[in-house]
């Protein structure tokens, strides 16, 4: 299906190319590429206000999912009864964000996107809640996709 990028801030330069085939080859992992997903782009200013907006949080975070399907367990993917239902959502990456905290810590941040891009697929496949936010430090595992 489809995947749309969307790269709304001119902070930090994306490499869209990379972006989109690390996106795909995690698909394909999660066995979801038939599932259209939309991964957004923004600076501190938008993500600041998206958390606030829907987390009562007012502060910039790394990455916001927003699942298409609700009430999903664990584990579980979504069974889509319609065509128009083959979505997982949309995820908004603070990149601006990612890429101060990967300065302070010292971490690669195409790395670390790469990790957090990891979780947002996940997040929208199969878990019920409405928008996480996981620490960037630790998801090594995936860093050399």
């Amino acid at each position: 299906m489809s995947l749309v990028i969307r790269n709304l801030q001119k902070v930090i330069p994306i490499r869209r190319i990379s972006l989109r085939r690390r996106i795909e080859i995690l698909q394909k992992i999660l066995n979801v590429q038939q599932f259209d997903l939309g991964v957004i782009c923004v600076n501190n200013k938008n993500i600041q206000v998206l958390n606030s907006t829907y987390r009562q949080k007012n502060v910039p975070t790394d990455v916001l999912s927003f699942p298409f399907h609700e009430n999903l367990k664990a584990g579980e993917l979504p069974q889509p009864g319609y065509r128009d239902e083959y979505s997982l959502g949309d995820i908004f990456l603070g990149v601006e964000y990612i890429y101060q905290q990967c300065q302070e810590n010292g971490e690669d941040y195409y790395s670390i996107l790469t990790n957090l891009l990891c979780f947002g697929p996940t997040n929208c496949a199969v878990n019920s809640n409405l928008f996480i936010s996981p620490d960037s430090k630790g998801s090594d595992s995936v860093s050399s996709l």
